[in-house]
C-alpha cells in the first residue's frame, strides 16, 4: 500500500501554464505502474485527461487537451508530471493522479488501484 501525492495546482489566468506532479509517499517503484491523470469539475463526472504506460513509451490524451497537455515520467524519482499549457477556464477542476497495474495506458477509473487526494486547478478568464 502506498499513497499518491499530487502537487502543482493553483490559480492561473487564461492562456497560462501549470505543471502538476504526482509522486508517492514512500519509494515503491512507480515504474511498475501505468499512471493516469483524471479531473473532476463541480457538477461534472470525472474524466480521464492523460495517461502514460509504466515504461513511459506510450502516452494518450483526451481530445480536449491534445496539443496543450504533456504527460511525462521520471521513474528514477518516482514522479509523473502533467505539463499544462494554454489553459482555459474549462480546465478548472480538481486533478487526480492514479496508478494502475494494467499494461499500456488504461483509460477507465476502475482500472486504477491507487489514487491521490487531488490538487485544485483554477483558470480565470
Amino acid at each position: 500500500q502506498f499513497q499518491l501525492v499530487e502537487s502543482g495546482g493553483g490559480l492561473v489566468e487564461l492562456g497560462g501554464s501549470l505543471r502538476l506532479s504526482c509522486t508517492t509517499s514512500v519509494r515503491i517503484g512507480l515504474e511498475h505502474y501505468a499512471i493516469g491523470w483524471f479531473r473532476q469539475a463541480p457538477g461534472k463526472e470525472r474524466e480521464g485527461v492523460s495517461f502514460i504506460s509504466a515504461s513511459g513509451r506510450l502516452t494518450d490524451y483526451a481530445d480536449s487537451v491534445k496539443g496543450r497537455f504533456t504527460i511525462s515520467r521520471d521513474n528514477a524519482e518516482d514522479t509523473v508530471y502533467l505539463q499544462m499549457n494554454s489553459l482555459e477556464p474549462e480546465d478548472t477542476a480538481i486533478y487526480y493522479c492514479a496508478a494502475s497495474v494494467v499494461s499500456g495506458t488504461p483509460h477507465l477509473g476502475h482500472q486504477y488501484d491507487y489514487w491521490g487526494q487531488g490538487t485544485q486547478v483554477t483558470v480565470s478568464s
